[in-house]
């Protein structure tokens, strides 16, 4: 069965604090760049992107959309040959932003929504145009609670999916210190059962999610909530058997064995992963945080509660079990490791992307090297260092400094620490 790489949570050019070079020309290269299969519309709601995707997407028998021809052909050929026989399909998705009082609290929900057509989007751009202003932001803010919008999303096709985004982050997520629930009963009520799946998001991993039995009856996808075109894909979804809509929703819906599992940031590195005070530059542990009974310890003003923090006051088991036999592969974004062989604080920076369109060149799209490039291969093309960085990114040995309260955390790789007379280490 052929592998699809799956991003279904991502931004355009009109959503606030994002790229505006974010257009469909941008997303699709980005996505052929970093290997992404199926990519999401992002942003449907918006009354000048919406007009953008009819204008240059068409409907392909498998039910998921590709950019027209003559538009795609003439982005191909700005791509290094090694990257342009990936096909590309889009399905039209959007975030929601939901802001209302539930149980005499303030609550605060981003949805990932996914609609099967375009057709379908614009029913339900419709219905929402009643409830707020769609033109103010490709992520529209709607005072809406989030069960009506599950509701409104049924009715416009129970083929669509609805996905509580970043569950855990403190300010938007469902289960967030901040404004969340403590139970997908609390958030949807009897309409539970129609939540097939939730995001993780950066600051979380599987068997964070694991630990807690309520989650037990959904599928858990990542995305990468890319705000711009290097972003895409830096966490994803892997889905085995057909390319089609059907199948990939299906497969999300029921977790069968075509759901095979998710690409992860190592959660450490998530922005809400530990407690803290930004302004303060106190990163604190959960057991820190309740020895100084949630305050700062150098303002005294209440910490933001993070991810790890808020798992452990959910979870209902004290360690983590894959009974459903997931796989789950954590990543360093190829930029990133090549910044750091390179000594350069960015990864946008000048010497990195020259080099970073070298290896792709060489060696193909960022996830084939990332993932399944032997080892040996990439050494042969001349980049040594490189190989013995992401063999040590495979497996698993990093340091990493975790983020808080916004800032995100800090991972190195640590290449030397393998044992270098096991060379049987490098092929791997």
């Amino acid at each position: 069965m052929s592998e699809l790489i799956v991003d279904l949570h991502l931004h355009s050019k009109y959503s606030r604090a994002t790229s505006k070079n974010l257009d469909l020309a941008s997303l699709y290269q980005g996505a052929k760049i970093k290997g992404i299969d199926v990519l999401g519309t992002a942003d449907f709601t918006h009354p000048l992107w919406f007009k953008e995707l009819e204008d240059h997407l068409v409907l392909s028998e498998n039910g998921l959309y590709q950019i027209k021809p003559d538009l795609s052909s003439y982005l191909d050929a700005t791509l290094p040959k090694s990257l342009s026989h990936r096909p590309i399909y889009f399905v039209p998705t959007v975030e929601i932003s939901c802001i209302y009082r539930r149980h005499d609290r303030l609550r605060k929900l981003h949805i990932v929504v996914v609609m099967p057509s375009l057709e379908k989007a614009s029913q339900l751009n419709q219905r929402l145009d009643r409830l707020g202003n769609l033109s103010a932001d490709g992520r529209p803010t709607l005072g809406l609670d989030s069960l009506e919008l599950l509701k409104l999303c049924l009715d416009v096709s129970t083929n669509s999916l609805f996905i509580p985004a970043h569950i855990w982050t403190p300010w938007f997520g469902m289960f967030g210190s901040k404004s969340g629930f403590d139970s997908l009963e609390e958030a949807f009520g009897d309409m539970k059962s129609e939540i097939y799946a939730v995001e993780t998001g950066l600051s979380s991993d599987p068997p964070m999610n694991w630990r807690v039995a309520d989650l037990d009856s959904v599928t858990l996808v990542s995305n990468s909530d890319a705000h711009s075109q290097a972003k895409l894909g830096r966490e994803a979804s892997v889905i085995t058997g057909e390319n089609s809509y059907q199948s990939i929703i299906e497969s999300i819906k029921t977790g069968d064995q075509r759901f095979k599992g998710t690409i992860e940031f190592f959660p450490q590195e998530g922005k809400y992963y530990g407690d803290g005070h930004r302004q303060c530059k106190v990163n604190l542990t959960p057991q820190e945080t309740t020895l100084n009974n949630g305050l700062c310890p150098v303002c005294s003003k209440p910490v933001t509660v993070g991810v790890l923090n808020r798992v452990e006051e959910i979870a209902t088991r004290l360690e983590s079990k894959n009974e459903v036999q997931k796989s789950v592969e954590y990543i360093v974004p190829l930029p990133e490791i090549i910044a750091e062989l390179k000594n350069v604080k960015s990864p946008l920076s000048k010497t990195v992307q020259t080099e970073y369109l070298s290896v792709l060149s060489k060696l193909g799209d960022e996830f084939s090297i990332l993932r399944k490039v032997p080892i040996t291969d990439i050494k042969n093309a001349g980049f040594s260092e490189l190989a013995r960085s992401i063999s040590a990114m495979r497996h698993g040995q990093v340091t990493i400094e975790p983020g808080y309260d916004g800032i995100f955390g800090r991972v190195s790789l640590d290449a030397n620490s393998q044992d270098k007379t096991d060379q049987l280490s490098l092929l791997t």
